[in-house]
C-alpha cells in the first residue's frame, strides 16, 4: 500500500510574469521543503526525487532541485519527460519504487519554466545554418503530428463542440477558481510574494466571445496559456502526516497520436478498472484543461459527472506549466478530497494519456 502524505505547489504564473527570472530548481526547491515539513519528515528521509520537465532541454533538473532543496547529496534525482503527462507519471513511478521495496519515501512531481525555456536550434547535416524550431516532433509521421491548436479544433469539429460550449466551460473554470481562491492558498507555497494563480480572472461570456480565433473555434479564452510553476507530492510506504491520501494506482496509455485530446480515455478506463472504481462513484475528478474542447470531450467520453470535475477551477484558469500540470492535479486532490475516491487525468502530445486514482479513507 502507498500513500501521498504531503502535497504542495507554487502559484501558476503566466509566461513572462512574476516567475520569469526563476530557474526550474528555484521553482522546485521551496515546494520540496514545504512538503517535507508538512509530512514531518527530514531531508535525509527522502530516498529519491523524481521531477518531470518538458522544456529544460536536457541535463538533469531533478539533481539541481534536490541539491537546492537541501536533500542529501546521495539523493541522485531523476528527471523524466513525458510532456504534459510527466507530473502524474513521476508520481506513478514513485509509487512503483515504493511498492517494489526500492524506496520508502519518494518526492515526485514536476517543474516548468516557459519563461526560461532555451532557444532550440537544429543543426544542418550538410553544414548549412542551424534551423530554429519551437517543439520537437511527437510522431515520426509529419502528417500525424498536428499542431495542438489545430488538433483541438479538429476534435471540437468532429464532436460538435461549439465555441459557445467551450467558452462556457472556460468561464466556469475561472469562476470556480475565483470562488476557491482563499482555500487554494492552503496548497500553495508563496514565492516572490505570489500565493495566488496569476491568470485567474472574472472571465465573462462577452469577454470570451471577443477573443480572436487561433484555429477554428479555439481561442485564447478557451485554451490554457503557457505558464511557470512547480508541484510535488511525497509518496510513502507509511500513512504518516496529518491527512494521508491512499494512492490506489494508475495507468499510462498511448492512443492515436493525431488526436491527442482523447488519449486520457483509455487510461481513465484502465485506471478505474485496475482500482475497482467506477466513474459514477468518484467524489472528485481533476481533469487537465489544456483546451476546453479536450476537457469536454474527456469528461463526456469517460462518463464523469461534470459537477465533481475541477471544483477549484482547472488549467484554463491557471495556465499550463507542462511538466508540473499533472502534479498540480494530484495536489488539488490531496487538498480538496474529503472522503471517497478521486481521479486525476491528463492528455499529452503524441497521443498519451495518464490517470491515477486516490482514496481518502
Amino acid at each position: 500500500m502507498t500513500w501521498i502524505v504531503a502535497a504542495r505547489r507554487t502559484a501558476v504564473m503566466p509566461q513572462g510574469g512574476a516567475f520569469r527570472s526563476l530557474n526550474i530548481h528555484d521553482l522546485a526547491a521551496p515546494v520540496i521543503r514545504a512538503c517535507l515539513a508538512d509530512a514531518g519528515l527530514q531531508p535525509e528521509d527522502a530516498d529519491e526525487l523524481i521531477l518531470a520537465n518538458a522544456l529544460g532541454a536536457g541535463g538533469n533538473p531533478a539533481r539541481l532541485a534536490a541539491l537546492a532543496a537541501g536533500l542529501p547529496q546521495d539523493v541522485a534525482g531523476l528527471t523524466l519527460d513525458r510532456q504534459c503527462a510527466g507530473g502524474l507519471d513521476a508520481i506513478l513511478l514513485a509509487r512503483a519504487m515504493v511498492v517494489s521495496g526500492q524506496a520508502r519515501v519518494v518526492i515526485a512531481g514536476g517543474a516548468e519554466s516557459h519563461s526560461r525555456r532555451p532557444i532550440r536550434l537544429a543543426k544542418d547535416p550538410e553544414g548549412g545554418p542551424a534551423r530554429a524550431y519551437d517543439r520537437p516532433p511527437f510522431t515520426p509521421w509529419p502528417d500525424r503530428d498536428p499542431d495542438l491548436h489545430a488538433a483541438a479544433a479538429a476534435l471540437a469539429d468532429r464532436l460538435g463542440l461549439t465555441r459557445a460550449a467551450q467558452d462556457a466551460w472556460a468561464v466556469a473554470s475561472h469562476a470556480k477558481a475565483l470562488s476557491a481562491r482563499s482555500r487554494l492558498r492552503d496548497e500553495t507555497v508563496a514565492l516572490l510574494g505570489q500565493a495566488d494563480d496569476g491568470f485567474t480572472r472574472a472571465l465573462t461570456p462577452a469577454l470570451a466571445a471577443r477573443a480572436r480565433p487561433l484555429v477554428g473555434t479555439i481561442t485564447p479564452a478557451n485554451a490554457a496559456i503557457s505558464a511557470d510553476a512547480a508541484a510535488f507530492v511525497i509518496v510513502s510506504r507509511d500513512p504518516i502526516g496529518p491527512r494521508p491520501l491512499r494512492l490506489l494506482g494508475g495507468v499510462t496509455r498511448g492512443a492515436a497520436p493525431d488526436e491527442p485530446g482523447l488519449a486520457p480515455l483509455s487510461a481513465i478506463a484502465a485506471a478505474l478498472q485496475a482500482t475497482g472504481s467506477r466513474a459514477d462513484g468518484l467524489a472528485q475528478a481533476e481533469v487537465m484543461e489544456a483546451y476546453a474542447a479536450q476537457a469536454l470531450a474527456c469528461v463526456a467520453g469517460a462518463g464523469l459527472d461534470p459537477q465533481v470535475v475541477n471544483p477549484g477551477g482547472g488549467g484554463l484558469a491557471r495556465g499550463h506549466p507542462i511538466g508540473a500540470s499533472g502534479a498540480i492535479l494530484a495536489v488539488r486532490l490531496f487538498h480538496d478530497l474529503r472522503q471517497g475516491r478521486g481521479l486525476a487525468a491528463i492528455a499529452a502530445a503524441g497521443g498519451i494519456g495518464t490517470a491515477l486514482v486516490v482514496e481518502r479513507p
